[in-house]
């Protein structure tokens, strides 16, 4: 457990209540939340502030391409059993945010950090966290995110050496590539659905042979490590070998996988498995994803999707044809203005839906989907769409700020 909290310093007193009232400014105005304005104000005025909020916490770091910000929730819900959490709940990932989520936090026992993959060792090197989960790395952002691999050699780089307990994904080989400097790792088999970028060894560039879940390269012998958790159907399966059932209100086999490594990352602080998974139960939508709102007189499903394999497994969970579908692209800052990545996503598991294509980039998405042989039509907004959108409910995937303007919308 962390030790007690020590009085912050009259100039890191200053910074919280600075960012605070700029944070306060920020959503008074209507520009979101306020916690990145927030958190850099009280960086600006005390740079060092981040370690001195985390220093009385047990902090847990979780960092991926997908499923950073469920993780991090289901997490911090298990750990609640243990003792008041602390967390960047609404996914503000980068120094600022994660300063803000902490400034709120003095009372906290256990900091749960969602941290951008970039930010992830330089985040480490300041909190000293006590448990860091890594569940995947693939393409994102092309303009702005490294190459996968050189991702995962800045993680392997920054995480040497590291105090912390590493709970990682024993089937993802770049996760395990970036954990394997780590003295003190817990393998987790969490599974791998989009391996397009995992087919090269991490470690000497040669080919992955993949038998059955099994990887292993025939170069130079790097291979998949023996895990002690491990998901299997609807079950966590412990280092015991217990199996202990996965309830959840969110759906898919991703988030399915993002509870087996939570349990385990609830197990490195004593919380049994049994009440961790009970605890996640509790967990109805993230951030707005998964939530079904009523717009029009009409059920919408929102679900965000940002990348292609984050896409992927989207598409295994939405209900089958001819349920319609709203798919909306955006490229702004925060999506990444390079679109490309479209063409890296299998749109021909959406055949037999009826779609309609909005968001700023609905051209650049109207030619993939015409490319991939599906019929489409291409709206100008939500509203539009929803009108002529055949029965049922609907389902509506987005990516980042093209999500963020569809909540604000339907009114969620």
């Amino acid at each position: 457990m962390a030790g007690n909290s020590e009085p912050l310093s009259p100039r890191a007193k200053l910074a919280v209540t600075a960012g605070k009232a700029a944070a306060a400014v920020s959503r008074a105005a209507g520009r979101g939340s306020g916690s990145v304005i927030g958190g850099k104000v009280a960086l600006r005025l005390d740079p060092e502030l981040l370690g001195r909020l985390a220093r009385h916490l047990d902090v847990i770091l979780v960092s991926a391409t997908n499923g950073k910000t469920t993780t991090t929730r289901l997490i911090a819900e298990a750990l609640r059993a243990a003792g008041p959490v602390v967390s960047n709940a609404l996914g503000a990932n980068m120094p600022a945010g994660i300063t803000s989520a902490l400034a709120g936090g003095s009372d906290a026992r256990y900091g749960v950090i969602e941290v951008d993959e970039k930010y992830l060792a330089g985040v480490a090197r300041d909190t000293e966290p006590k448990a860091i989960a890594l569940l995947n790395l693939s393409r994102d952002q092309l303009d702005r995110a490294a190459e996968t691999r050189m991702l995962a050699e800045k993680w392997r780089e920054g995480l040497s050496g590291t105090k912390a307990v590493v709970i990682a994904n024993a089937d993802d080989p770049l996760i395990v590539w970036a954990a394997s400097s780590s003295p003190n790792v817990v393998w987790v088999a969490a599974g791998q659905e989009w391996k397009d970028d995992a087919w090269s060894c991490p470690s000497c560039g040669g080919v992955l042979q993949r038998p059955g879940d099994d990887w292993v390269c025939g170069d130079c012998g790097f291979r998949r490590p023996v895990p002690t958790w491990a998901l299997n159907g609807d079950y966590v399966l412990d280092p015991h070998g217990s199996a202990w059932p996965i309830h959840l209100q969110l759906p898919g086999r991703a988030n399915k996988a993002n509870a087996a490594t939570s349990a385990a990352v609830a197990a490195t602080f004593g919380v049994p498995p049994q009440v961790a998974l009970e605890r996640m139960y509790q967990v109805q939508a993230v951030a707005g994803r998964y939530d079904v709102v009523t717009f029009q007189e009409r059920q919408l499903r929102l679900l965000l999707a940002k990348n292609p394999a984050g896409w992927l497994e989207t598409f295994s969970l939405i209900d089958p044809p001819p349920t319609p579908v709203i798919l909306s692209v955006n490229a702004r800052g925060a999506d990444g203005t390079d679109t490309s990545w479209l063409w890296d996503v299998d749109y021909t598991r959406l055949a037999g839906h009826p779609i309609c294509v909005i968001g700023d980039r609905k051209l650049d998405l109207a030619v993939r989907l015409e490319v991939a042989g599906l019929d489409f039509r291409v709206c100008q907004t939500v509203d539009e769409a929803v009108q002529i959108a055949p029965p049922g409910r609907i389902e509506a995937i987005a990516n980042y700020t093209a999500f963020q303007d569809l909540r604000r919308r339907v009114g969620n």
